[in-house]
């Protein structure tokens, strides 16, 4: 029965398509000036009074958007057999290539349903993932991986800001109660991180020359195949949790890690961070990453110029090498 619905809603959005893209060839002649609203509203009148609700003007200005978008029909077939006509409605609106590319990749992977993408979209899910503040060539290098091997960077993988607001933690709170917070709500940290973290151990005791040491949380991830040692820290980013960081990383790798399995990689969250500190400390190359986390969530504006800047920061650091 499910599959039965699956073919139903793929011919549906086949038909969506076919319909914008005959009536983008054949009727606007790819016009889309004032006398194309005029065919289009004409067009909805003569489709209702034939086949009833269904195709106002609304509805006819999608069919030619996804057209457009997706002007090759293979492409369109196996995206409507993986994604819903609301899914591809949402996606066909992003004039960014790079991020429609990544938010298919995505729903695709975590399953996501409409209303978790739609989620996803709000929060500035892309525009807060590393890989959107890289060159060109490596988004489209990194996603075409995704795409054609299944396999993930870490680009893709690590955000920032992480939000944390679902936590429900005071204004004031410890480290403590933070990662407290954290065991309580793991699901939906978890779902925040991104669905192939899974959770090995809370205050991970290592020890060295006799010295007890404590990871705050340990994850392993699926696809980047890696233990993820996460450090959870109250305040800004100090330069001394790199080598802290860089401890817990060497143990892993030389007591934890397992034949297969990648390097670790630590990953520092605080409540701030200053980007000369990080790009002076050059942690890429100790595989390690700092994201900012937010325990309530900022007006979307406010989130909107401060991720763009972020981006605007990285592009010109690239031009400059």
């Amino acid at each position: 029965m499910r599959g039965e619905t699956n073919i139903k809603i793929s011919s549906i959005t086949l038909l969506y398509w076919s319909i914008g893209k005959r009536i983008n060839q054949e009727v606007l002649n790819f016009n889309r000036a004032e006398y194309g609203k005029q065919v289009v509203a004409t067009l909805s009148a003569q489709l209702t009074d034939a086949y009833g609700k269904g195709w106002s003007e609304k509805q006819l200005l999608h069919c030619i958007r996804i057209a457009e978008i997706f002007p090759d029909k293979p492409i369109v077939y196996t995206l409507c057999r993986q994604l819903s006509w609301s899914h591809l409605r949402l996606l066909m609106y992003m004039d960014d290539a790079f991020k429609r590319e990544f938010y298919i990749q995505m729903c695709k992977i975590e399953h996501w349903s409409f209303r978790t993408f739609r989620e996803r979209v709000q929060s500035m899910l892309y525009e807060r993932t590393a890989i959107s503040k890289k060159p060109e060539v490596t988004i489209q290098n990194d996603l075409e991986s995704l795409k054609t091997e299944d396999k993930v960077s870490p680009d893709l993988v690590f955000r920032d800001p992480y939000f944390l607001d679902f936590l429900g933690l005071a204004d004031t709170y410890s480290e403590k109660d933070l990662e407290t917070s954290i065991i309580v709500e793991l699901q939906r940290f978890i779902a925040e991180m991104g669905s192939d973290f899974a959770f090995l151990a809370r205050q991970k005791r290592i020890t060295i020359d006799n010295r007890d040491y404590y990871i705050d949380l340990l994850f392993y991830h699926r696809r980047l195949k890696c233990l993820i040692a996460i450090d959870l820290k109250i305040g800004e980013f100090e330069a001394g949790f790199k080598g802290q960081m860089e401890l817990y990383l060497r143990y892993l790798a030389k007591y934890e890690q397992v034949e297969g399995e990648n390097t670790p990689i630590g990953l520092i969250l605080c409540t701030g961070k200053n980007e000369e500190h990080v790009e002076l400390l050059q942690l890429d190359k100790s595989n390690i990453r700092i994201a900012e986390y937010l325990t309530g969530l900022p007006p979307q504006k406010l989130l909107r110029e401060k991720l763009h800047k972020a981006v605007e920061i990285a592009q010109q650091r690239l031009s400059q090498r």
